[in-house]
């Protein structure tokens, strides 16, 4: 009995210690819980900038931040130059157009748009985005071409050019929606010469014209020296009078704010990763698992539609070298640390999409730690007010079938057929809802991919407003770095369009132009040893992005993207020259016309403002060479005197150790 006695009391000891464990455990996660924060891209920042007040961190080093002295006297002057008359208020009657596809080819779309409109001396009613209609499920509050962009400053913008209305009159819209007027579906190479042939004397005789553009454009990038003063409408309309709703514009500038609050410039980069510009490459071998299934599905559908004149399986390696496919992230960090930006440096990610999701991002974050992008730097509220009031979508619920009655059972079996007969296959698996998210789950499940679900839908509106916030930060970037432009495909794409209004508004600001051929060749004599690279190798790699920086990157620039989109190379047309002590070199491209030095003089206001800004710049230039320039951090020697010590000193190089 005494024996047993002690057995109890040891198992009550041992249960009285568990419970006070379990409590002391409980509690010390109560209190534990109230300390933990969410991670905070401003507090990171200032954890790497400390002194963020302190007026030497703003000194920047001018040779990886540092304005292109050979561009410096381009400026940009968009206005008339010879008789320009205000439109006629007798109009030949009403464009109306219907705009599909993403934000470049909305943005590309609506400046033909206005120009044809002025050729044909035309009234355009505001166009219609399908992307941002209602039946996408937008808000309540905006129409389809206002979610995006202001209409008021469009119509006030434009008046000395294009008569442009809200809407058409009261007495053609029942027309319209009975298709009475003739419309027309042009290529994004259509001449000036089918607007006035052909859809000219339909306008004059019905009153009313309608265009459905799809290709991201619906006229042809160069046009005839004699059509200047169209091509500086197409930059008016662009760069200024094509501006953001105010709600966009002011968080815009906002996240532009914040992240320069450390006092550090920043960098841009968007990598250009989208399907279907990969899909028409051919770049299917350089993902991996799903994503490689995916962009063949599309190329097969490329293919089917007549876009693509080639083969579903091509050799994307052989792609790569070419230059016919994107710079990959990782590739993208090892070529900035080659020249020179420390792992502190502030990178901007945009893109409202990057495929291939975070996997593909893990090495450019290990390079580089201040990797940002406007999750980080905006609040779900900021954001969630630009998107307004929805309406909520019906719940996608996985509903079991009913089931069959007894009679229902007892039927089937009797119209089975002869017996014996095999057994029925087992029914299908149900999918429930937590494997039907993501937007590649169907490709496991079928051979067809199913169309956009309500919410997909509304997901595909929302990147248009984080496309154009990605928009005005990369426009205000210090320095751009395109990881996917001038593609070939034809298409605008959003690095080209922001690289033109760059070079637009400042010309000198540094943005990279890549050769992705000669990057891919460097890369092919490193491929082995990426993370630990020669001397020589890095030496090239510096070279050859410092001369994209100037006229070699403008005249390839020139030559790739403005027979494409003349928004992405906007020059020599809106541009102007002030005369400086070096004599500037005319270069011509293959078809003769002239792609750099020929730019017209500026006016004499431009030169005296010119003149004083410049005082003031050399200035501050002297002050700054008679102080030590701060770097970012002390591993990051100058990349000239010890370009290999900038590998060997900083830990954060290699991610693998």
């Amino acid at each position: 009995m005494a024996f047993k006695s002690k057995i109890k009391w040891v198992a009550l000891f041992v249960l009285t210690l568990s419970l006070a464990s379990l409590v002391a455990h409980l509690s010390m996660t109560k209190f534990s819980s109230m300390n933990l924060v969410q991670y905070s891209a401003k507090e990171a920042l200032s954890h790497d900038f400390p002194n963020t007040g302190s007026p030497l961190k703003t000194r920047r080093n001018k040779r990886l931040w540092g304005a292109v002295r050979s561009l410096e006297s381009l400026q940009p002057h968009a206005n008339p130059r010879s008789s320009y008359p205000v439109p006629d208020e007798n109009t030949n009657g009403f464009i109306y157009a219907k705009i599909f596809g993403g934000f470049e080819k909305i943005r590309s779309s609506i400046c033909d748009l206005v120009t044809i409109s002025r050729l044909l001396n035309a009234t355009l009613v505001i166009p219609e985005i399908q992307q941002s209609t209602s039946s996408k499920g937008v808000s309540y509050k905006f129409k389809s071409f206002s979610y995006l962009y202001d209409e008021e400053q469009f119509i006030m913008l434009l008046k000395n050019d294009v008569n442009i209305v809200k809407s058409l009159p009261e007495y053609l819209k029942a027309a319209r929606r009975r298709s009475e007027f003739p419309t027309f579906k042009p290529k994004n190479s259509a001449s000036p010469n089918f607007y006035v042939k052909e859809v000219l004397p339909n306008l004059k005789k019905a009153k009313v014209v309608g265009l459905i553009v799809t290709d991201g454009g619906c006229l042809k990038s160069i046009l005839p020296p004699s059509m200047s003063e169209f091509q500086r409408l197409r930059c008016r309309v662009a760069f200024h009078a094509l501006q953001f709703r105010p709600e966009i514009q002011i968080l815009g500038l906002r996240m532009v704010e914040r992240l320069r609050a450390s006092g550090q410039p920043f960098l841009a980069y968007h990598p250009g990763l989208v399907r279907d510009t990969l899909a028409y490459h051919g770049c299917a071998e350089l993902f991996q698992d799903v994503h490689t299934e995916l962009i063949q599905y599309r190329r097969a559908q490329l293919i089917k539609q007549g876009i693509i004149n080639d083969s579903l399986s091509v050799d994307s390696h052989s792609r790569r070298e070419n230059g016919s496919c994107p710079l990959m992230p990782e590739e993208v960090g090892l070529l900035l640390r080659a020249l020179g930006y420390p792992s502190k440096t502030i990178i901007y990610l945009a893109g409202s999409k990057t495929f291939g999701g975070q996997r593909l991002l893990i090495p450019l974050r290990a390079l580089f730690g201040n990797l940002v992008d406007r999750t980080t730097l905006c609040s779900k509220t900021e954001l969630s007010d630009l998107v307004g009031p929805e309406a909520p979508l019906p719940a996608d619920i996985f509903r079991l079938p009913l089931p069959k009655s007894e009679q229902q059972l007892i039927d089937q079996w009797k119209k089975a057929g002869p017996r014996p007969r095999p057994l029925p296959p087992p029914p299908d698996r149900p999918i429930y809802q937590h494997e039907k998210e993501g937007w590649y789950a169907w490709i496991l499940e079928k051979d067809k991919e199913p169309d956009p679900s309500p919410m997909e839908h509304r997901m595909q509106v929302h990147r248009l407003i984080w496309d154009a916030l990605d928009y005005i930060v990369s426009v205000e970037a210090d320095a751009l770095f395109p990881g996917f432009n001038n593609d070939g495909s034809g298409w605008p794409d959003f690095s080209g369009l922001v690289i033109g209004q760059r070079l637009y508004e400042r010309a000198s600001s540094r943005t990279y132009r890549p050769d992705r051929k000669t990057i891919a060749a460097l890369f092919n004599i490193t491929r082995d040893d990426m993370y630990h690279p020669k001397r020589d190798w890095m030496l090239s790699v510096k070279e050859h992005l410092n001369r994209s920086l100037s006229e070699d990157g403008f005249f390839r620039q020139s030559l790739l993207s403005k027979p494409n989109s003349f928004l992405s190379h906007p020059l020599p047309e809106c541009s102007c020259r002030i005369p400086s002590v070096e004599t500037t070199k005319q270069i011509k491209g293959k078809d003769g016309r002239i792609v750099f030095g020929g730019e017209e003089e500026c006016p004499k206001w431009m030169e005296l403002a010119r003149a004083e800004g410049a005082r003031n710049d050399d200035m501050e230039s002297a002050e700054d060479d008679n102080d030590t320039v701060e770097q970012l951090e002390p591993d990051a020697v100058d990349a000239t005197s010890s370009l290999t010590s900038l590998i060997d000193h900083d830990e954060e190089w290699d991610p693998n150790d």
